[in-house]
C-alpha cells in the first residue's frame, strides 16, 4: 500500500474547488484541513468536499494550520498577492507546497521561495495544471521522439473578454489583476515547455492598460539561440483563438484550445497526420495532484515536468514585459 498523502487547503475559491474536485478521482490521498479567514467559509468548503475519508479540520489560523503534524502538503489557491506569504510560512514549517499559478507576482519573490525550498529540502511546485494533461503529455513525448524535427518556432494565446467588474480580482490592481498573469502565463509557459526549458535571449512587448490600470492586451515576441522565436498574446478584453502551434524543421503540431485541451495534431511533412485524443479521468486536475504525490514518495523537492527553473524562466519575462509597459503592482518587493 503506497502511504497516503495528507491535503491541507488555503483558500475556498473556485480554483481551488476545480483543484480538489479533481483530486478526489486520485487514489491514495486525504482532503485533511482547510484554511480559510471565515470559519463559516472553511466549514461549507469542508462539508461540501470531505465526505470521502471523514471530516476535514477547519482553521481559521494560519499558522495553527501549519503546526498540525498530520499535513503533508499544502495547496494554495488565493489571490496571487499573498501567493509568497503563505507559501514561505509553509516552507519554514516543512510542508511541501503546490501553489497556484502565478506563482508569485515577480521573479523576486520567486527566488526567495526557492531559496527557502532548497534551505529546508522541501517539495515546491507550480501548479500549472494543464502541463500534465493527457494532450500536453502527448505532445513532450512528439517533441521527444524528434517528429516535427528541431522546433523553430512557436505560436499560443490566451484570452477571453471578461465581464465588467472593476471590484473583481481580475481588473483590480491590489488583487494581482491582469491579463499578463492570470492568462499570458499559460502560453509564455507552452513556449518554455516546446523550448525545452531554454530561457530567451530577448523580449519585445507590447501592453495596454485599460481604465482601472491593470493590463488587458499583452503581445509578445520571446527570440531564443539558434534563431528561434516563440509569439504569445493574452487579454482581458477580446476573445482570442486559444491554440498552440509549434513549429518545426519537419511538421507542426497543433493544440486546439490549448489551455485546456482535449486533443493534439501532428503533422509530419510528407509522411503522415495524426490525431490524438486525450479524454481526461475526472476535470483535468488529478494529474497535478499526481505529480505531487508521486514526487512525495520518491522523497523529491521538485518536479521534473514543471520544474523551479522555468517557473522562474516564465516570471522574469512577465517582468520583463510589465518593465516594458510601465506596470507595476502596488508595493511590490
Amino acid at each position: 500500500m503506497e502511504k497516503v498523502v495528507n491535503w491541507a487547503f488555503a483558500g475556498t475559491g473556485g480554483i481551488t474547488n476545480a483543484f480538489i474536485s479533481g483530486l478526489k478521482a486520485v487514489e491514495g490521498v486525504k482532503f485533511a484541513a482547510v484554511y480559510s479567514r471565515t470559519r463559516n467559509n472553511g466549514s461549507d468548503f469542508a462539508a461540501r468536499h470531505g465526505c470521502r475519508h471523514g471530516t476535514p479540520k477547519v482553521y481559521t489560523s494560519y499558522g495553527d494550520l501549519l503546526a498540525d503534524p498530520g499535513i503533508d502538503v499544502i495547496y494554495i489557491g488565493t489571490p496571487h498577492p499573498v501567493h509568497r506569504e503563505l507559501t514561505l510560512g509553509a516552507l519554514k514549517a516543512g510542508k511541501a507546497v503546490l501553489c497556484e499559478k502565478p506563482v508569485t507576482i515577480n521573479a523576486a519573490e520567486l527566488r526567495e521561495l526557492i531559496a527557502c525550498a532548497h534551505e529546508n529540502k522541501v517539495f515546491f511546485m507550480e501548479a500549472m495544471w494543464n502541463r500534465y494533461t493527457p494532450p500536453l503529455v502527448k505532445v513532450r513525448e512528439w517533441l521527444s521522439c524528434g517528429l516535427i524535427g528541431e522546433v523553430r518556432a512557436v505560436q499560443a494565446n490566451f484570452g477571453f473578454n471578461a465581464p465588467w467588474n472593476p471590484a473583481g480580482r481580475l481588473l483590480k490592481r491590489e488583487l494581482g489583476g491582469g491579463a499578463l498573469l492570470d492568462a499570458g502565463v499559460y502560453p509564455i509557459s507552452f513556449a518554455s515547455m516546446a523550448f525545452g526549458g531554454v530561457k530567451p535571449l530577448k523580449v519585445s512587448s507590447a501592453l495596454v492598460l485599460g481604465e482601472t490600470g491593470v493590463d488587458e492586451l499583452v503581445s509578445a515576441v520571446l527570440s531564443y539561440p539558434q534563431g528561434r522565436q516563440a509569439v504569445v498574446g493574452s487579454s482581458l478584453c477580446v476573445n482570442m483563438q486559444n491554440d498552440g502551434w509549434i513549429y518545426g524543421t519537419q511538421g507542426y503540431i497543433h493544440v486546439p484550445d490549448v489551455v485546456f485541451a482535449h486533443g493534439a495534431k501532428l503533422h509530419v511533412q510528407g509522411k503522415y497526420d495524426y490525431c490524438f485524443e486525450g479524454e481526461y479521468l475526472a476535470n483535468g486536475y488529478n494529474y497535478e495532484a499526481e505529480e505531487v504525490n508521486r514526487c512525495l514518495r520518491e522523497g523529491k523537492t521538485e518536479s521534473g515536468i514543471m520544474p523551479l527553473s522555468e517557473s522562474l524562466t516564465a516570471m522574469e519575462i512577465m517582468d520583463e514585459i510589465r518593465a516594458q509597459g510601465n506596470f507595476t503592482y502596488p508595493g511590490e518587493r
